[in-house]
């Protein structure tokens, strides 16, 4: 313990813990969605088991670290790019969030809340919180290389990891609820998910994009959403409260 009473050592837990919280931020919206299948009875312990067995699985990656070096190694070469077993993952893991995203932007633009009810009854918990625990895994690949460049003290990695894990769960259930109350920030969401979906594949075949930009790419868009968000309120407060935007009352 006598780590963490090391100023040093303090200030790479703290810069440690913000990476981890900011790169969980895709990982947040995609239980938001993904838990949206479950009966709402059952979607906090989808997501609270989800993230504890996702926690132990980043701190094994942590702790078995040599092994994960080893998947950057080169197994064929395709137009030039070397393709690893890492990049396997991550091409995999985007694919898979490409199918998730589009279908769900499908059946939320076509309006399925029938089909979605259905669905709800069919979906296990067991599924859900499995895909929970995949995709967190895909996306602690980078972090937790990038974790352990920064420091060689693995308390201080599994420390943030443990922070980052329980902030997730503090804001899995808002985010969750505020995605399912407004349609289109639930679409924005889904939109986010392409775009990860993408980058990821972009990442394994070794043409990796800059997660700053995509970051900024998706404050500016949520941006933008929230000044539709304020002028539909301010809308509506002059419309009476009813709901009925002044100008679209026969649309």
């Amino acid at each position: 313990m006598d780590v963490l009473l090391d100023p040093v050592n303090l200030l790479a837990l703290l810069t440690l813990t913000v990476l981890e919280i900011v790169l969980g931020i895709d990982n947040v919206v995609f239980i938001a969605i993904i838990t949206d299948s479950l009966p709402p009875e059952r979607r906090n312990l989808a997501r609270r088991l989800g993230l504890g067995l996702a926690l132990f699985g980043r701190i094994a990656m942590v702790l078995g670290v040599s092994w994960l070096l080893t998947l950057e190694h080169p197994l064929f070469t395709v137009l030039d790019h070397d393709i690893t077993i890492s990049g396997l993952i991550l091409i995999a893991g985007g694919l898979f969030l490409l199918y998730k995203a589009v279908r769900e932007i499908f059946d939320t633009t076509e309006l399925h809340e029938a089909d979605r009810g259905v669905a709800q009854r069919r979906v296990s918990l067991a599924g859900v919180v499995a895909q929970i625990l995949l995709i967190d895994m895909i996306f602690a690949i980078d972090s937790v290389l990038t974790a352990v460049g920064m420091t060689d003290e693995v308390l201080l990695i599994i420390a943030a990891i443990t922070i980052a894990i329980g902030v997730m769960m503090f804001f899995a259930t808002p985010v969750a609820d505020f995605i399912g109350r407004h349609a289109s920030v639930k679409l924005l969401a889904l939109a986010f998910l392409v775009l990860i979906g993408v980058m990821l594949i972009l990442e394994g075949v070794g043409e990796p994009i800059e997660r700053t930009t995509v970051y900024v790419a998706i404050v500016f868009a949520l941006g933008v959403e929230y000044l539709n968000f304020r002028r539909r309120r301010n809308l509506q407060r002059r419309g009476g409260g009813k709901g009925v935007i002044p100008g679209q009352e026969g649309l």
